[in-house]
């Protein structure tokens, strides 16, 4: 088992998640930047997929204080199962078409807390949040994925941030969606989002993460 240091940020600053994490190096760099999540990502299709044995090594490799967040996409009950029998997990990130009461069923299921993805590409897509509000414990406010397209979430899309300025919601949310660290701190001046998650717009390739980009992000969301 690796370990990592971790930088804990800037007091009150704002959090970020770093989706799709896949190497020990990943982690440390995460937790050096000051990142308050790491995403592990439990969907075959993605490029940012990991196994089962290998997002344990990965969460037993993060330091106390750095939330491990479990992505999956409609998963079955014995998925779920195997998944959080052996790795362990904070959170639940539900990033496909889960209904209100499949989120909730799962939460209690599985006894983790549970963030719910939701797309948005247009203000009426904003009309689903105060549904999962009842249920879910976080919401992650993410682009619509184009019709067709071979993942939910991870595609370097953003939305029109203006949509949800100056918005307030019930839960706890997260602001997604082609954030880079080159546009995250206007993204952040616009939304008021607290919390800030990013995935492709730290790495090099699909899948393929950069420390330097990672801390760039950080230091950029957390002003």
């Amino acid at each position: 088992m690796v370990t990592v240091a971790v930088n804990r940020g800037r007091p009150g600053g704002v959090r970020c998640k770093i989706c799709g994490l896949r190497t020990p190096a990943d982690v440390g760099a995460a937790a050096m930047a000051g990142a308050g999540y790491i995403g592990l990502v439990f969907f075959p299709r993605s490029p940012r997929h990991l196994e089962i044995g290998a997002a344990r090594d990965l969460a037993l490799a993060a330091p106390v204080g750095l939330a491990k967040v479990g992505l999956v996409v409609d998963a079955e009950d014995a998925d779920l199962e195997a998944i959080t029998a052996s790795v362990p997990l904070d959170m639940l990130q539900l990033h496909g078409r889960e209904s209100p009461a499949r989120v909730a069923e799962v939460k209690a299921r599985f006894g983790l807390p549970v963030m719910k993805a939701l797309g948005v590409a247009e203000a009426a897509d904003l009309a689903a949040i105060a549904e999962y509000e009842a249920v879910a414990d976080q919401i992650l406010i993410d682009a619509k994925a184009p019709k067709g397209a071979a993942l939910p979430g991870g595609n370097g899309l953003s939305f029109d941030w203006r949509l949800i300025a100056g918005r307030v919601w019930q839960r706890p949310w997260m602001l997604a969606g082609g954030l880079t660290p080159e546009n995250v701190a206007e993204a952040v001046r616009l939304t008021g989002a607290a919390q800030v998650d990013v995935s492709s717009g730290v790495e090099s390739a699909p899948g393929v993460k950069e420390a330097a980009r990672i801390a760039a992000f950080v230091a950029a969301a957390q002003g």
